[in-house]
């Protein structure tokens, strides 16, 4: 349940058009609401700012389209992560107007264009092309939170001249997503480039001393770059929800 939402129960209730009882059957669900396989928080849009989003890995399809059909009564906008072409297939029979992004593995459901929140660009960096799923995760997150949103792919360290080469776009940017494997070095040499937010992601991609990405992990852990954070191994979700909560500053 959003502002807009809440705000026009409230006026149907002031008009006449809803009884006092009718709202506070929808207000009683407010909090969260238990569909059996799922209990949705209808709270988290007036709480943080932004609503529950479904994480896809390990929820069947059915479970899926369940919990987008409840949430779509209360919260306007889905967004699906870590969704398999097969299950998305299935989710969009139900819904034909969501959008499925194969590379980003991630669906969207908008019912009305995301409100604008950000006061700058995010930019989503990725060190490698294999590093581009991760940050496609990042990149249709901070647009589906209402952000404006650049990206800048395959520029890792192995050619720095390719980043250096873009620093009008690094100045530009409110807040900086890096997405890197192998070692992990990339977010170190972009936080010593620029004066705002660094957020590194390490992915899993890279050979097996890489470890599944913990080498990175940790080597961006270790960064030298002071005011570079650190989210989990292919988390470009929540580096983009970190990233959005910034660019709202």
């Amino acid at each position: 349940m959003n502002q807009e939402y809440l705000k026009s129960m409230l006026n149907s209730v002031q008009q006449g058009a809803l009884s006092i009882d009718a709202a506070l059957q929808q207000l009683r669900q407010l909090p969260f609401q238990d569909i059996g396989c799922a209990q949705i928080d209808h709270h988290r849009q007036l709480r943080q700012g932004m609503p529950e989003m479904i994480f896809g890995e390990g929820k069947t399809a059915e479970q899926i389209t369940a919990i987008t059909a409840a949430m779509l009564d209360r919260s306007g906008n889905i967004l699906v992560t870590r969704l398999d072409k097969e299950k998305a297939a299935h989710v969009m029979k139900a819904f034909p107007a969501a959008s499925y992004h194969a590379e980003a593995r991630c669906l969207t459901l908008e019912q009305q264009p995301p409100e604008q929140r950000g006061k700058g660009t995010i930019l989503v960096i990725s060190a490698g092309t294999s590093d581009i799923p991760v940050a496609s995760e990042a990149l249709v997150t901070a647009l589906f939170l209402g952000n404006k949103v650049e990206h800048l792919y395959d520029v890792g360290v192995a050619g720095i001249h390719r980043l250096l080469a873009r620093g009008e776009q690094l100045a530009a940017a409110a807040v900086i997503i890096v997405v890197a494997g192998m070692e992990g070095a990339l977010p170190s040499v972009v936080g010593g480039l620029v004066d705002k937010p660094v957020i590194a992601v390490p992915t899993s991609v890279g050979y097996g001393a890489s470890f599944g990405g913990i080498a990175a992990l940790l080597g961006m852990l270790n960064s030298c770059a002071s005011g570079v954070t650190v989210v989990n191994i292919d988390n470009g979700f929540g580096a983009a929800c970190a990233a959005s909560l910034m660019n709202r500053m």
